[in-house]
C-alpha cells in the first residue's frame, strides 16, 4: 500500500490517496482510481511510501504518528478500482502478508 497523487486531465481535478496498491517492492500500480466528477480512471502520476512525518520511516515507533494520511477520512469505495462493486472496501480488508 502506498500514497499516490492523481490528476484528471478531463476535469483538471487533482486528488491524493493512501490506497494505492503496487507490486511489492515497486511503484507499479495494480488498480486505477476514478475521478469523482467524470468517472474516468487514472493511475497516479506520482507514488511514494506512506511515511511518518516525524521520523520519515515507513514503519515507525513514534508515540504520535504524524502522517500525511487522515485516518478519519472515509475511503471512497465507489472511486477505488480495487474495491469498487465489492462488498468490503480496502480500508476494512488487509493483505494476508501482514498476518503474523
Amino acid at each position: 500500500q502506498k500514497y499516490g497523487y492523481y490528476h484528471c486531465k478531463a476535469c483538471n481535478i487533482r486528488w491524493e490517496s493512501a490506497y494505492v496498491w503496487c507490486v511489492q517492492g515497486t511503484n507499479k500500480v495494480y488498480f486505477r482510481q476514478f475521478c469523482r466528477t467524470c468517472q474516468k480512471s487514472y493511475n497516479p502520476y506520482r507514488v511514494e511510501d506512506i511515511t511518518c512525518q516525524t521520523c520519515k520511516q515507513t514503519r515507525c515507533t513514534c508515540p504520535v504518528k504524524m502522517r500525511h494520511v487522515d485516518p478519519k477520512r472515509p475511503h471512497r469505495q465507489d472511486l477505488c478500482g480495487r474495491c469498487k462493486g465489492k462488498r468490503l472496501s480496502c480500508d476494512s480488508t488487509f493483505s494476508f502478508k501482514y498476518i503474523i
